[in-house]
């Protein structure tokens, strides 16, 4: 579904800083993939390169078969708007709409009918938990539900791959716990792929398997298997390994 073939990305400067070197790699449809690693190891920019949000120096990225890259700037930008989805740290909603009319946005810039609209709103935000709170302000939900409405926001037009930045950054354990089973829930019942950053060890544990990533290259790989738990602690032990620290890589969340 998704490959990534031997992508370079170089930012130039009075000093070159190579952010990727040679990374290659595949994730399949319908899987749920973390990737990690310390600051500074070139995640968010392999993010940004799939995302098309910044453009790789060499390489090659290649979503449902199709490089995004060779589209015209127009295409692109529908290309990236339908087939892609994108849950931040930061909410983003927009403070002058109500839940339910930031959640069908992306259908509402698309065109799509209001029958359609409304029936795909009904569907997702009792799939997700926020149905009592479709009319309301973002001012007036938790930042759990905002969360919430903003990954129902991010999968209501149904995207070929869902990308994640640290979706659990900004919220305590419960909320993240929470917006993890979201987004464990989805990819289960609706087979959505995703792809999700994060520097939170719980969080990667929903994850099918995790890449590592040190200094702009892959470093490592773990499947998860049947046990989450037996998972988790792997998980840890891969960052001893990286040599991460309590300061990148927070083991309990308060």
């Amino acid at each position: 579904m998704l490959q990534v073939r031997n992508i370079n990305k170089v930012y130039s400067g009075r000093k070159a800083f190579r952010a990727l070197t040679d990374l290659s790699l595949t994730i399949r449809e319908g899987e749920f993939v973390g990737i990690m690693g310390p600051s500074g190891s070139g995640k968010t920019t392999l993010l940004n390169v799939i995302s098309t949000i910044d453009m790789p120096s060499s390489g090659q990225i290649l979503i449902n078969g199709s490089n995004p890259y060779k589209l015209r700037k127009n295409k692109l930008a529908a290309f990236r708007r339908q087939q892609l989805g994108f849950v931040f740290q930061e909410f983003h909603l927009i403070d002058t709409l109500t839940i339910g009319e930031n959640i069908i946005l992306p259908l509402t810039l698309d065109g799509v009918r209001v029958s359609e609209m409304e029936e795909r709103l009904s569907s997702i935000i009792q799939k997700l938990g926020i149905k009592d709170i479709r009319d309301n302000s973002i001012f007036e939900v938790s930042r759990g539900q905002q969360q919430r409405a903003a990954i129902a926001r991010a999968i209501i037009h149904r995207p070929s791959l869902l990308l994640a930045d640290e979706p659990t950054g900004n919220l305590d354990s419960k909320a993240s716990r929470r917006v993890m089973e979201t987004l464990q829930h989805i990819n289960e019942t609706d087979r959505t792929t995703m792809m999700m950053v994060t520097h939170d060890p719980i969080a990667a544990s929903y994850c099918h398997r995790v890449i590592f990533i040190k200094d702009g290259r892959l470093y490592n790989e773990i499947v998860q298997g049947q046990n989450r738990s037996a998972f988790y602690q792997k998980i840890i032990n891969a960052i001893a390994l990286l040599g991460g620290d309590a300061n990148e890589f927070s083991t309990i969340r308060v």
